[in-house]
C-alpha cells in the first residue's frame, strides 16, 4: 500500500503588521481597537481594501526610544481579520480584530507604506497527549472563584468554557477575556503545547484569584 502524499506545507502569509507594546490578539477572541495614528488608520483602509486581516505582534522591551520607526517585536505574533468595522468622522476607526491563527514572522517586507509589512508562517497546535479534564475542570472552577471575587454573575464565561471547543480553543479564549498581564498572555500565545498552555492558565487564574482575594482582605 503506497504511502500517503505529505501535506504540503502551508502559503506564508504577507500581513500588515500592528505593534503595541501590551496587547494580545488570540486565535478564537475578538479584539476591539481604535485606531487613530495615520499609519495605522492608513493600514486598515488599505486592509479593508484587500482580504480584512492584520497581524497584532508585541512590542519588545525597550520600544520607547524607536516608536517612530520599526522597533524589534516578538516573533510570534497572531494573525486576525477584521469583523467590524466604524469609520469616525475624524478618520479614524473602532474596529473589532477577530484571532484566526498564531503565526511565526520570518521577516519583514521593504515597503512605500507608512506601516509595516511582513511574511508570517501559520503556526498549528501541538496534540494533546493526555486527558485534558483535569485541566478544564480546574480552569472552570478558578473562573468561577473569579467571578464570585469580582461580583459578577457565575454564568458570565459560560460561552468561552462550552465543552464543544477544543480545549486549546478554550485556554486561548478564557486567557484573552481575563488575563490582565502583557508578560503572561505574550507567554500563552507562544505556547503550541496545548496541554502546557492549559497548565499555565490554571496556574495564572489561581495566582490571579488569591491576588483578588488578598486585595479584598484589605
Amino acid at each position: 500500500m503506497p504511502s500517503p502524499a505529505p501535506t504540503p506545507p502551508a502559503t506564508p502569509l504577507v500581513v500588515a503588521v500592528f505593534p503595541l507594546p501590551d496587547v494580545t490578539l488570540f486565535p478564537h477572541a475578538p479584539l476591539p481597537l481604535h485606531i487613530f495614528e495615520a499609519r495605522y488608520r492608513a493600514m486598515v483602509t488599505d486592509a479593508l481594501a484587500r482580504d480584512r486581516r492584520l497581524c497584532m505582534a508585541r512590542l519588545e522591551p525597550g520600544w520607547e526610544a524607536h516608536y517612530g520607526g520599526r522597533p524589534p517585536i516578538a516573533p510570534i505574533a497572531a494573525v486576525g481579520e477584521i469583523v467590524s468595522c466604524e469609520r469616525l468622522p475624524t478618520g479614524r476607526y473602532n474596529i473589532v480584530l477577530k484571532g484566526q491563527c498564531r503565526v511565526r514572522i520570518t521577516r519583514e517586507l521593504p515597503t512605500d507604506t507608512l506601516y509595516r509589512v511582513a511574511v508570517a508562517a501559520r503556526l498549528a497546535d501541538e496534540p494533546l497527549d493526555g486527558d485534558p479534564a483535569p485541566w478544564l475542570d480546574r480552569i472552570r472552577a478558578s473562573c468561577l472563584r473569579l467571578l464570585d471575587a469580582v461580583g459578577r454573575p457565575r454564568d458570565l464565561l459560560d460561552p468561552l468554557l462550552a465543552r464543544d471547543q477544543a480545549p486549546g480553543v478554550i485556554a486561548d479564549r478564557i486567557a484573552a477575556a481575563v488575563l490582565p498581564d502583557s508578560a503572561q498572555r505574550q507567554a500563552l500565545l507562544e505556547t503550541l503545547d496545548v496541554a502546557r498552555r492549559l497548565e499555565r492558565l490554571a496556574a495564572a487564574l489561581d495566582v490571579l484569584v488569591e491576588d483578588l482575594g488578598k486585595g479584598r482582605g484589605r
